[in-house]
């Protein structure tokens, strides 16, 4: 038996997913990873209660009020709702209705929209204001409309007065090439896109417990017309009639959008910037745009409360052509700094801003652009373009403690705007160099400006800035003649593609303070970087090759990630103050392809990392969940001394799952951010929405670290492979951990009822709650029996409780067999735990005849016929696999005689029958397992004459 013991414990994590159409295509523009391009939000909020804002002076000039949501659009005029879905316009109209109806803002929500569009200040609108109902008085005679709703759904209420008659509500559809009920009663609206289906009215009268079901139904009049019709109901009391518009196959919108950068102010809030290329983009709730303003991208920034349940302001910013927000930063007062690129000759602008037009003479080209909002996001004190007449992509932005603004990136231009005094104030060649540029408080002036780099590509893609003034960037580097420092690190071109580099320049950006490489033979990127409080540069990103730069005692001092150019590892380094010497550095990763995307630095100097794996061996310390997909996220903690993990944890479900971005409150909890495909992400009950769309998600998770003395569990494997990654009802496992059970080893007992027990020494093992049956418990390993209950799911939540203190909660994918092959060494290879025909062990000295029958103990077989009683012993006729089972001897198929439960054995214990096939070779050959289009792993063997 294999024991890791961890001594840490208390990891937590929330998660808010929301439904993000993640932007992952190539461009010379932006690194391969996405450093500070971060793939964030489209509907990061969605699932936040649905709000309305008054229509003030947007294009659809009818509208009263509107609102926006996962891929809808809605706007209330006299008389109708007009319903916008990706691309299709419907209305819902209200047929003989008072076209004087009132219609009233109900229950104001705390939130304020803001729209900086264009260059013209009055078309600006700020503090528009939220709230969280619409209603349409007296629509009807007697008859009250209410539109409300929200987690993705859209409802609408007609309140009867006692007295009133219900059969004068009339709908008639616009923009529909269909209108039929189905079976159940839905009524069904078929448009040139999609389908919206208004589910079957719910109709009842009374509150709460004493409500009372009405009978009631759609009654369709016309091709596009419909009534309800009530059933008896008591005519003095008032009655309700709930629709609910279920608009899900639209989920997702008709666009892209990115969410590039998020930053966290001392207050817990979260700032978050991006950019949509929908028309109909599901933006923080109650936000609107009556159509589009750019030809492509517009920007937008929201700031979330701390709590994450509640929006304090979400702006727009654009013009007419495309708009893209890169970068973010936030001071002390909560003003936001926020930057990227543009193609728009008419991006908003503040008078006296240090370059107020747009110099690209390409169309296709951009300009840079910064800008400062207040603190309520309704007001821009500053904004300006920051560019020369070739392509200038701002990718990073920092702000110092006087508030101004230090903007990094990559530029074309050879006329980038720099300051005489700079470092570099010429274009060094190639088609791109760094920009570093500091703007004042007011940006109105640039305090310095200076180019960085050599002959080949170097752009900027982290920039950071201590206390003093100095400003540290990172990025990509191919030039060999890039400008480094005596004494520095590296001062040699590493060779291979690309090395990193990392520059400190002095306050006045006239010099630098050092400049190295980093980097070996093949290919490096750097990610981002950060600062801790002594002026130590961290950075991040990965690396392709056995020979990057690391340090003795650093937690991992060798390359994992295979043959070269089959995988990467991500790394972690820690330069001096001088940028001399490593402090530390290392490796990061498994066997396959790993990679970080984001650093931060708390003020005790642990370094948390962010960033995607495929490998199934990444280490973990008290993770949230176990190995999930082929690529998930993974978030981990380095010591101050970079010698040991803290805590490491995949995140992720069963697709690809990317951190992109990584961040900390004063707590020491880590905000992270990124991209998931996985429709089964792990979320936390609370969580803001629990599901994601088709095409991607963003999430965004806040780890604690609470470093106390509850059980730590480390990893599951199964009991027979020790593979991880999946768990299948009844598979045998065994859990690895620290205080997850008793100092001694304690064995399976039987209860009175004859089943294995799910108690055993003061422990217990919970998946979703429900207790497994135990075979063993010690502090450091225990194993248990997958309860047959997670049958049908997609994953689920493990614990282990040990004298009545759980440890941290691991997510473990579920699926329906992980067939295994126990070996006689208990280490998932070589003989396997096989008896020849006359009872006897296999081995290479004992070996099988061709054509006798051999029986093979495994595990994981899933669900059985009939269903499988946990922990219930075998006798009689045990229960069989409910998926077929195949042998495969020597790569030959072997007639399976008999498949199912082991006589005498636990449920879980899976006994095959197989006879040797004729044909295969004498010899250790390979034996393999095959249930449900699922096959045990290779490597184990049986022997034959």
């Amino acid at each position: 038996m294999r024991r890791l013991v961890n001594l840490w414990s208390g990891l937590a994590v929330v998660v808010l997913l929301a439904g993000l159409f993640i932007w992952e295509g190539g461009t010379p523009k932006r690194p391969r990873h996405n450093s500070n391009a971060q793939a964030l939000v489209r509907e990061t909020y969605r699932g936040l209660p649905l709000c309305f804002e008054p229509n003030w002076g947007q294009s659809d000039s009818l509208a009263k009020f509107v609102s926006r949501g996962n891929g809808y659009r809605l706007a209330l005029r006299a008389g109708e709702a007009v319903l916008s879905l990706s691309g299709d316009a419907v209305q819902v109209r209200f047929l003989g209705a008072n076209p004087e109806a009132q219609v009233e803002a109900l229950d104001p929500l705390p939130g304020r929209s803001h729209y900086f569009l264009g260059r013209d200040p009055a078309r600006w609108r700020t503090s528009v204001p939220h709230y969280g109902r619409v209603r349409y008085r007296d629509l009807y005679p007697g008859v009250d409309l209410v539109f409300y709703g929200g987690r993705q759904r859209l409802e609408y209420d007609f309140i009867v007065a006692p007295g009133a008659d219900p059969s004068r509500i009339q709908l008639g559809f616009g923009g529909v090439t269909e209108t039929h009920l189905d079976p159940q009663g839905d009524l069904i609206l078929k448009t040139v896109g999609g389908e919206i289906r208004q589910r079957k009215p719910v109709l009842y009268q009374g509150a709460a417990a004493a409500r009372r079901a009405i009978d009631g139904r759609y009654v369709l009049t016309g091709r596009d017309q419909a009534h309800f019709e009530v059933g008896r109901y008591d005519p003095t009391a008032p009655l309700t009639i709930d629709p609910v518009l279920d608009y899900s196959t639209y989920l997702g919108g008709n666009g892209e959008e990115w969410g590039n950068a998020v930053a966290v102010d001392g207050a817990g809030n979260s700032y978050i910037t991006g950019s949509t290329s929908g028309t109909n983009f599901p933006t923080t709730p109650g936000a609107y745009r009556a159509g589009k303003v750019g030809q492509d991208v517009d920007a937008f920034v929201v700031k979330m409360n701390a709590a994450g349940t509640g929006v304090v302001y979400s702006t727009y910013l654009g013009g007419s052509g495309d708009d893209t927000g890169g970068a973010i930063a936030v001071d002390a007062a909560g003003n936001a700094y926020v930057g990227g690129y543009t193609t728009s000759t008419d991006f908003p602008t503040t008078s006296g801003a240090f370059q107020a037009s747009f110099r690209s003479g390409n169309p296709t080209d951009h300009d840079a652009w910064v800008l400062k909002l207040n603190a309520s996001g309704s007001a821009l004190l500053y904004s300006t373009y920051l560019g020369g007449s070739k392509d200038d992509i701002l990718i990073a932005l920092a702000v110092d403690l006087a508030g101004n603004a230090y903007a990094a990136g990559g530029t074309g231009s050879t006329d980038f705007p720099t300051t005489p005094a700079a470092f570099q104030p010429r274009f060094a060649g190639g088609d791109n160099d760094a920009f570093i540029t500091k703007l004042n408080v007011t940006g109105t002036a640039l305090l310095y400006s200076t180019y960085l780099g050599g002959s080949s590509r170097d752009p900027a893609w982290g920039i950071a800035v201590d206390a003093a003034g100095d400003a540290y960037v990172t990025g990509p580097t191919r030039s060999g003649d890039f400008p480094t420092t005596p004494g520095a690190f590296q001062t040699k071109f590493g060779g291979g593609i690309r090395d990193i580099y990392v520059a400190k320049l002095r306050p006045t950006g006239g010099a630098l303070v050092y400049s190295t490489f980093l980097g070996g033979s093949d290919d490096e990127q750097s990610t981002f970087l950060a600062l801790d409080a002594a002026g130590s540069a961290y950075v991040t990103g990965y690396t392709t090759y056995t020979n990057f730069p690391t340090t003795p005692g650093a937690f991992r001092t060798s390359f994992q990630g295979g043959a070269t150019g089959s995988g990467g590892d991500a790394f972690v380094a820690k330069l001096n103050t001088t940028g001399a010497a490593l402090v530390y550095s290392t490796y990061l990763g498994g066997s396959g392809e790993d990679g970080s995307n984001g650093i931060a630095v708390d003020a005790a100097g642990n370094a948390y990392v962010t960033g995607f794996t495929n490998s199934a061996d990444f280490p973990t310390v008290r993770p949230l969940q176990l190995a999930f997909g082929g690529r998930d996220a993974f978030v981990a903690k380095l010591n101050p001394a970079g010698s040991a993990l803290v805590y490491s944890t995949y995140l992720g479900g069963q697709d690809a799952d990317t951190g992109v971005a990584i961040a900390l409150d004063f707590s020491g909890n880590a905000a992270v951010t990124g991209r998931t495909a996985s429709s089964n992400f792990p979320v936390v009950p609370g969580a803001l929405q629990s599901g994601s769309s088709a095409h991607g998600a963003a999430f965004f998770a806040r780890v604690s670290d609470s470093l106390d003395q509850r059980p730590a569990l480390n990893i599951m494997l199964h009991a027979a492979t020790y593979s991880g990654g999946a768990a299948a009802p009844g598979e045998i496992v065994t859990f690895y951990g620290a205080g997850i059970g008793p100092d001694s080893l304690a064995t399976l007992q039987l209860n009175a009822a004859g089943l294995v027990d799910t108690t055993l020494a003061d422990t217990r093992v919970l998946f979703d709650g429900a207790p497994a049956p135990l075979l063993y418990v010690q502090a450091g390993q225990t194993g248990a029996i997958v309860p047959y209950a997670v049958a049908g799911k997609d994953s689920t939540r493990v614990q282990i409780e040990f004298r009545g203190v759980k440890s941290n909660a691991v997510a473990v994918r579920v699926v329906s067999a992980k067939p295994g092959i126990f070996t006689l060494d208990s280490s998932g290879k070589g003989q396997g735990a096989i008896l020849n025909q006359n009872s006897t062990a296999n081995s290479a000295s004992n070996s099988a005849v061709k054509g006798s029958v051999v029986v093979i103990y495994g595990s994981g077989e899933g669900q059985t016929d009939p269903p499988g009683v946990d922990g219930k012993l075998a006798a009689g006729s045990p229960p069989k696999p409910h998926s077929a089972v195949q042998v495969l001897i020597d790569g030959k198929p072997a007639d399976v005689l008999y498949a199912g439960g082991a006589p005498g054995q636990s449920a879980g214990v899976l006994q095959v029958n197989a006879r040797v096939p004729a044909n295969a070779s004498p010899g250790v050959v390979e034996v393999q397992l095959q249930i449900g289009g699922e096959s045990s792993p290779g490597g184990v063997t049986i022997a034959v004459q």
